[in-house]
């Protein structure tokens, strides 16, 4: 063979190598990273679950960074999503009502219904593209009543149509009492554990995130307080092996309650 003609082979073969490389489909579960037509596939192919991860910025103490929330709720729904196996993830809300962390730098607060209303559309939208089973995971305690009131009125007027809405409690469940109860039995006493930015929600988020985590300044440092942001425990025993239990948990029990809400549909 001589040169000219190896050149042209090997323009063929690279050609061939490119075709074959566009027609796959990306082995990821995140809606943001597929193309329209990728999206309408995957759900003719049986992807007619879309979860909607609910995070929120809030302040977090001066140990976490505010975008705790958002990066949590992503980081489980895309595990979640793959165990599922039949299931895309939504990009992360992050604007959500968070007045109780209002006067801290760095929250960010939208009213309840403006929050409702964003959910109720991205639902509306899924549902029309072929979506069947539109599933929140609500990341933050503050708006969970606002998510199951969103739920409830689409399935009134889903009533007879093929999408309906989830709220499984497993997930928020799981992640603050489910949580709280697995470290109290390694030994931790409640005003550790605490509800926010204390023991629990630090070491969920040096499994997830630890970039997020200021852990130099927590372990040399005094007990904080509601005044620093953290409310009722204390984070200075926090690590990640701790959270990799919790989170382990959260997307095994959260996996199992999406399977039996969603089964036959």
């Amino acid at each position: 063979m001589n040169h000219s003609l190896r050149r042209v082979f090997a323009a063929i073969l690279m050609l061939a190598a490119a075709q074959a490389s566009w027609a796959q489909t990306p082995k990821t579960v995140l809606l943001e990273e597929l193309t329209w037509t990728e999206v309408r596939d995957q759900v003719a192919a049986g992807k007619t679950t879309i979860i909607i991860p609910i995070g929120g910025t809030e302040q977090s103490g001066p140990g976490i960074a505010v975008g705790k929330h958002n990066a949590r709720a992503a980081w489980l729904a895309q595990h979640i999503a793959e165990q599922l196996g039949n299931a895309l993830v939504a990009p992360v809300v992050s604007y959500a009502p968070e007045q109780g962390h209002a006067k801290f730098p760095g929250t960010i607060s939208v009213p309840d219904g403006a929050f409702e209303q964003i959910l109720t559309a991205a639902a509306q939208s899924f549902a029309a593209h072929g979506f069947k089973n539109v599933v929140f995971l609500g990341d933050h305690g503050g708006y969970q009543s606002d998510v199951k009131q969103v739920v409830a009125q689409l399935n009134k007027a889903w009533a007879g149509k093929a999408a309906k809405a989830f709220v499984p409690p497993t997930y928020y469940q799981a992640s603050s009492d489910g949580f709280a109860q697995l470290l109290r039995q390694r030994g931790f006493r409640d005003d550790e554990i605490g509800t926010h930015a204390g023991l629990a929600d630090t070491s969920l988020q040096l499994a997830v995130a630890p970039q997020m985590v200021r852990m130099d300044k927590l372990k040399g440092g005094p007990k904080l307080g509601a005044a620093d942001g953290v409310y009722g425990g204390d984070p200075r025993r926090s690590s990640a092996a701790l959270g990799q239990a919790g989170i382990d948990a959260i997307v095994a029990q959260t996996v199992d309650a999406i399977r039996k809400d969603t089964a036959g549909r």
